[in-house]
């Protein structure tokens, strides 16, 4: 019997999660992609979403597959608001207290920003939870309230602590369904490499297609999609 080699080298659910994730937005933005090439028109899209769905739920299992791609949503629905207060937060400071750059320095370091601001503004999803939790842990009643006076919203600092537990279940639900899947047979790589084969042709068409729109562009880069939904 032909062994079946997979066309992709990153992990099956992994491949499925970013061909979702690709095929998701070119739901999304479909008139412009459909104006582009008449073969794909409705149903094309939404049909190669449904053999994804019916792909993970068949051959990875079906409470598994659906909680991984939950929680995946969760921990990417959170990175873009959390970088972004967290990121509002560490402006504030750093002009709030430029007259005393010690005292600054000294609150960025407390804060983590010093340690894991910058790779977690790259989406490496441990960095932004490890800043989230030393930003959560270290915000202490005097320290808020010090930073609260020079300006900065209170609400935006209550609301930084909470993304902290929020991230940190999702991460680690996301982690441990990664690892729950059924034996996977040769007729489910088959399948799965049908599908990768269908989305990269799609991925790299499109990419064409938005080549003067980079952030459109890489929602259709299969490398960076992946390496987005697993850092």
């Amino acid at each position: 019997m032909t062994i079946v080699k997979r066309h992709y080298t990153i992990k099956d659910v992994d491949m499925l999660i970013t061909t979702e994730t690709i095929i998701d937005s070119a739901i999304a933005d479909k008139a412009y992609l459909q104006s582009k090439r008449a073969t794909w028109a409705d149903p094309f899209f939404e049909t190669l979403k449904k053999r994804i769905s019916d792909a993970v739920e068949n051959f990875l299992g079906v409470d598994s597959a659906k909680d991984l791609r939950q929680s995946t949503q969760v921990v990417l629905s959170i990175q873009k608001p959390a970088i972004f207060d967290i990121t509002e937060v560490k402006v504030q400071i750093e002009e709030d207290f430029k007259q005393t750059p010690e005292r600054r320095t000294e609150i960025l370091t407390q804060l983590g920003f010093k340690t894991y601001y910058t790779d977690a503004r790259k989406k490496d999803q441990e960095a932004l939870i490890n800043l989230l939790y030393q930003f959560k842990t270290n915000l202490t009643t005097d320290l808020k309230t010090e930073i609260v006076t020079k300006g900065t919203a209170q609400e935006t600092l209550d609301t930084i602590t909470t993304y902290a537990d929020t991230l940190k279940t999702a991460n680690v639900k996301q982690e441990g369904n990664k690892g729950t899947k059924k034996e996977i047979t040769q007729e489910a790589l088959i399948e799965f490499n049908q599908i990768y084969d269908a989305v990269i042709s799609v991925a790299k068409i499109a990419t064409k297609f938005y080549r003067n729109n980079q952030p459109k562009k890489d929602q259709f880069n299969f490398e960076k999609v992946s390496k987005n939904l697993n850092k």
